[in-house]
């Protein structure tokens, strides 16, 4: 006797049906919501650790670049037996006058001690260049510092107050938390402070 089980369907056309539902099935309004619920919680609690990080490291590294950098000026001054000037500069072969640090600074020898590169020692040698802050931190002097200078003893030389105080604060920062503070003192002592620490604001 012939079969005809071959002429048989693979599915009845009810359980067809349920294939096809739940192969094309969505996502639900209840399960959308659980998973923006979940985003909103991890980037509420993501942004602010990762602007944290941020403003320590742009700080830390602007505070630290400087501090090797004057720690470099008064080696160089005892080395060479002269006076090292460190001063802010925007063009990086001339002080800018300015205690706004954060427009870069240079590190030259500086012969009469005026402060200025190459007015009248031609042998003024630059010997290191920072660029200006690539975010825009602010760096500030008190006491209207625009140069420190080192002389051959290590000491700096003119320094109007002791310490003075070069203050680092990130962009738009709402309080002192990323404050930190370059205390320069007249021995060449040099520390790095928190805000609230000294005349660190």
């Amino acid at each position: 006797m012939p079969s005809f089980d071959h002429l048989k369907p693979d599915l009845a056309p009810t359980q067809r049906k349920g294939v096809c539902a739940q192969a094309v099935r969505g996502v639900t309004l209840i399960e959308l919501l659980v998973v923006m619920t979940i985003i909103g919680v991890l980037l509420s609690i993501g942004v602010p650790s990762y602007r944290s990080f941020s403003n320590n490291s742009r700080i830390s590294g602007a505070i630290n670049a400087l501090l090797g950098d004057l720690q470099f000026t008064r080696a160089e001054a005892n080395k060479r037996g002269t006076f090292v000037t460190a001063c802010a500069s925007v063009s990086g072969d001339t002080c800018s006058a300015s205690t706004s640090w954060d427009t870069g600074w240079i590190v030259f020898v500086d012969n009469n001690t005026n402060g200025t590169v190459g007015t009248v020692d031609k042998d003024e040698v630059i010997l290191r260049v920072k660029a200006a802050f690539s975010s825009t931190d602010s760096a500030v002097a008190d006491s209207s510092v625009a140069r420190i200078t080192f002389n051959r003893e290590a000491f700096i030389s003119g320094l109007p107050a002791d310490p003075v105080t070069i203050t680092f604060k990130p962009l738009n920062a709402i309080d002192t938390t990323w404050t930190r503070c370059l205390a320069v003192g007249q021995m060449g002592r040099m520390t790095v402070q928190k805000s609230g620490t000294g005349a660190c604001l």
